[in-house]
């Protein structure tokens, strides 16, 4: 790789597919309103085509595809197809209200696919692939076509494939890893003998789908960049069928990050965390902890070395500066592992300015804490310093919840509330119990917080285990943690709440 200037960088088009491949993860299927949310976010992110769905499979990927048509202007809506005119005539159908509307066609090239899926031959897929193209374009002047298994499929048959659809009138050729077999070398060289085999290759952009079965997606696509990629086809956290898709956050960073790659996106990056937040909510999908770019754990720092680093400079630990994907700031997590550099740095933010004998002393203790407990609170911290808590996250407590909820029932919670010592109730109704939970408390406080974050996860297995929660709010710009955990998952929620927004207190 060589630096290159910004003139000399090619743009790579983000193809988004998280409405349509991201969707097909088993349990995290979306109603069209929530389409229609995910898609807006997009075009705010900055993506440059949606594939919005199937219209063919369903009359609800139908009706999404028709929604997302009519209110997202700025993106390319892409609606899929097999290699049938009954699939294009569907979808031509569903793009009527589309701005700008692209066909996504094809079909199988590999051995694979040609002998036993199709129970077919080279020729006879050849010819049916430049049919539906030519088929697509009487509708639309965009058609994108796939050549399904191209990992696995021989280049010369790829080649031939490639060059007659694009005669045919393909615009984009699409070339996926479907199941995640390639290495980045061959994954690169494929591309790289396209370029040089087909004649025509200039008149259409190459896209990369790759999929993350060998944990390859992410570096297969960027070598597809590297060898004449144009477009790359990625979801939002990397969701997608079995191991799932490039993630959108990880190629975008890349390229963002490493200036000596000749190309750039329109991503507006800031709004990577958001988009990355709502796709998780909505698609009832959490994100590991340590998942590159948008994972809580991709710019907390538990290690002592590491922490005094990044409390000294920020890029001594971190390539990424957090405020580029929206996150407020890099975490400093209190661990056993944290050094006193750490430790200084939560006190002076609680407002205690130790001397070196004295943080010596609570460092001391702190690692007795620490050794005894998975984290160390700000209570805890207070308790080190050696002073009394007057006004901290204990000024709120749980002292009563009723939750009314079940089949044909309207969620409905009681929640009783001592704050300051004074008792208050309320009684809310929600979209479940632990909404209508929180919704009652919310009554009670009025400190204005936005969840930014909820997460549930179990210490154990079975029915009886102890579920923890893990919430996030912000208020003006900061952000605040809670945490707790219950046998009863909702009154772990509401406590984890509590302790989030008594932090804003």
């Amino acid at each position: 790789m060589v630096a290159t200037t910004a003139d000399s960088a090619e743009k790579i088009i983000i193809f988004d597919t998280t409405l349509r491949d991201g969707e097909q993860v088993p349990g995290s299927q979306l109603n069209t309103l929530e389409k229609i949310e995910v898609a807006k976010a997009l075009e705010e992110l900055g993506v440059d085509v949606i594939e919005a769905g199937f219209p063919i499979s369903s009359p609800g990927d139908f009706k999404s595809v028709v929604e997302i048509s009519k209110v997202v202007s700025n993106p390319v809506i892409s609606a899929l197809t097999r290699a049938k005119e009954k699939d294009i005539d569907v979808a031509a159908e569903a793009l009527k209200y589309a701005k700008k509307g692209r066909i996504h066609t094809g079909i199988g090239t590999s051995p694979y696919h040609i002998y036993s899926k199709f129970n077919s031959t080279p020729e006879q897929i050849l010819e049916r692939a430049v049919q539906m193209v030519k088929y697509a374009r009487k509708y639309v002047d965009d058609v994108e076509f796939f050549a399904e298994d191209a990992g696995r499929s021989d280049n010369a048959f790829l080649a031939q494939v490639v060059e007659a659809v694009i005669a045919a009138g393909a615009t984009v050729i699409n070339l996926p890893d479907t199941t995640g077999y390639c290495t980045p070398y061959e994954y690169g060289e494929k591309i790289r003998y396209l370029k040089e085999n087909v004649a025509n290759v200039d008149r259409a952009v190459l896209s990369a789908h790759c999929h993350n079965d060998l944990g390859m997606a992410t570096a297969n696509a960027l070598a597809g960049i590297m060898n004449g990629i144009r477009q790359v086809e990625c979801t939002i956290n990397g969701i997608g069928e079995r191991a799932g898709n490039t993630s959108l956050e990880e190629i975008v960073m890349i390229l963002k990050c490493r200036k000596d790659i000749p190309a750039y996106t329109d991503i507006d990056t800031t709004k990577i965390l958001k988009t990355s937040r709502l796709v998780s909510n909505l698609m009832r999908m959490p994100v590991q902890a340590n998942k590159a770019i948008v994972g809580r754990n991709a710019f907390a720092h538990s290690s002592g070395i590491h922490q005094d680093g990044v409390l000294k400079n920020r890029e001594n630990y971190e390539i990424i500066d957090p405020a580029d994907i929206g996150v407020t700031d890099s975490s400093i997590v209190l661990t056993a592992r944290s050094g006193r550099a750490a430790l200084d740095h939560h006190l002076r933010r609680l407002g205690y300015n130790l001397s070196h004998a004295e943080l010596d002393v609570a460092y001391s203790k702190f690692l007795v804490v620490a050794d005894a407990q998975k984290s160390v609170s700000d209570d805890d911290l207070r308790n080190l310093a050696g002073t009394e808590m007057v006004e901290d996250a204990r000024r709120i407590k749980l002292d009563y919840l009723q939750v009314v909820c079940g089949k044909d029932a309207i969620p409905m919670a009681t929640v009783r509330l001592l704050i300051d010592g004074e008792a208050c109730v309320a009684t809310a109704s929600g979209n479940g119990p632990i909404d209508a939970s929180i919704n009652a408390v919310r009554q009670l406080i009025t400190q204005k917080v936005t969840l930014e974050e909820f997460l549930i996860q179990a210490f154990t297995r079975g029915t009886d285990d102890v579920g923890k929660v893990h919430i996030q709010v912000a208020n003006k710009g900061k952000v605040f943690y809670g945490f707790s955990a219950n046998t009863d998952i909702i009154t772990a929620s509401v406590n984890a709440y509590i302790d989030a927004v008594s932090k804003v207190i």
